[in-house]
């Protein structure tokens, strides 16, 4: 039996040829389509390592509050208005949580000595996060206290907290009493609206 091989014409040739390449490009072009939108997910080993990243950085990273400049500034005005008030003559200084000088305003007539005492009053109280006063009562039982550099152990120097943590202090210098410059100084504090 002989097979009888039919001959194509050209056009028939090139019409299968055709669609035989339309059939493979839109094949491919739909695996490649495929493969594009399905997202690639994370192992879950690429998951736990990012997680424990972040991690390590929250252990090795600390964040803190600071008093801002305009803040600093309305908590000095207002210590100096309350000392104005009763006719005193005093510098107020207010220190970041790190004891870096913010703001200062030296009241008029207010004696020389009084900038940098209210400077030290202020690092004081930030330091320990407690009134200047109530430290005072701490040289009693430790004298050394008072060498510790930069800081003065006289009334007049406020911490300010938010959530009991420092974020600055503010002293008060020049008045006739610790007392005095201590109550100027939470004048102050009270304008900010924290303790």
């Amino acid at each position: 039996m002989e097979t009888r091989r039919e001959k194509t014409s050209p056009r028939t040739r090139l019409l299968i040829g055709a669609l035989t390449a339309a059939a493979l490009s839109a094949g491919t072009f739909g695996a490649v389509s495929a493969t594009a939108s399905t997202p690639r997910q994370a192992p879950a080993a690429e998951t736990a390592e990012a997680a424990e990243t972040a991690e390590a950085a929250d252990r090795n990273v600390h964040q803190t509050r600071h008093l801002t400049v305009d803040a600093a500034t309305r908590a000095a005005q207002a210590a100096l208005k309350a000392a104005r008030q009763d006719g005193r003559q005093v510098t107020v200084a207010v220190v970041d949580r790190n004891g870096t000088t913010v703001a200062v305003l030296r009241g008029d007539g207010a004696g020389p000595q009084s900038y940098e005492s209210a400077q030290r009053k202020a690092y004081t109280a930030v330091s320990w996060n407690a009134p200047t006063s109530d430290l005072v009562k701490r040289l009693e039982t430790t004298p050394t206290l008072k060498d510790i550099p930069g800081t003065l152990f006289l009334g007049g120097g406020v911490p300010v907290a938010v959530d009991g943590a420092p974020v600055a202090g503010i002293g008060v210098a020049g008045a006739p009493s610790g007392a005095l410059d201590e109550a100027y100084a939470r004048a102050g504090a009270a304008a900010l609206g924290v303790r």
